[in-house]
């Protein structure tokens, strides 16, 4: 484990480094940007809808017995913002994207190709890690942003028109006004870029790592997307601990 650790550090590292040439690479910041971008949007608004719906279905009608019902806009937007949302959207990337990346990555560590850049002397981490982790680092802060929205308005839809918490579009938005500021809408984009880090890193230190032939390209995806999971859990824990205080 911790060697494991310690190589996607050095990962990291390296492609920290490599950021300066990151223009040259460019053309395939943006066709990786699109595959996680444009490519994710319906996905992403699917499960925000749905998730700001939930979390007003479930804690609207509490709200309302004990008359608070007027509330339930700032719950949904502040926990959204703060929370689920970034987690959720890291989740849904790391099982999509993810697992892409490793597979694609495995795919030309097996069948050599990796080794035929290295012998044109191209820099695998410069050709194939840093476009991934710069287009993914940016694309999921801004799905975020997106996702955000989307589950404010799932959260507003099933407030104004579940007869048990009957709480108006204009009462949920004022009151989600009043609770959520710049700030957490901040410390959300903030855990999402942290989290596009790990899922990218995570993601392409397991395709380089490849090795045993179509099983072993099945055997990185699959650790690819559970370490991100675990991490991305863990980071979540830390980060809000230290933006707690």
């Amino acid at each position: 484990m911790f060697h494991n650790i310690g190589e996607m550090v050095t990962l990291f590292w390296r492609t920290l480094l490599a950021l300066p040439v990151a223009w040259r690479q460019r053309k395939k910041v943006y066709d990786q940007f699109f595959e996680i971008g444009n490519a994710s949007l319906l996905m992403v608004c699917i499960l925000s809808f749905f998730i700001g719906g939930v979390l007003a279905l479930q804690t609207g009608p509490f709200m309302a017995e004990k008359g608070l019902q007027n509330y339930v806009g700032g719950l949904v937007g502040y926990s959204l913002c703060r929370e689920l949302a970034p987690v959720m959207m890291a989740i849904l990337i790391a099982g999509r994207i993810g697992s892409a990346m490793a597979a694609e990555i495995g795919s030309m560590r097996v069948y050599q190709e990796i080794d035929a850049l290295r012998t044109m002397n191209i820099n695998p981490v410069h050709y194939l890690v840093l476009p991934r982790l710069v287009s993914i680092a940016i694309a999921l802060p801004l799905l975020l942003i997106f996702s955000i929205l989307v589950g404010w308005l799932g959260g507003a839809v099933v407030s104004a028109g579940n007869s048990r918490i009957d709480v108006p579009f204009q009462t949920f938005f004022a009151n989600l006004r009043e609770v959520v500021g710049i700030k957490d809408v901040a410390n959300g984009l903030f855990k999402s870029f942290c989290f596009a880090l790990v899922i990218g890193t995570v993601s392409c230190h397991q395709g380089l790592g490849t090795l045993g032939g179509p099983r072993g390209i099945g055997r990185s995806v699959t650790k690819a997307v559970v370490n991100s999971i675990v991490l991305i859990v863990l980071m979540d824990y830390v980060l809000t601990r230290i933006m707690i205080k």
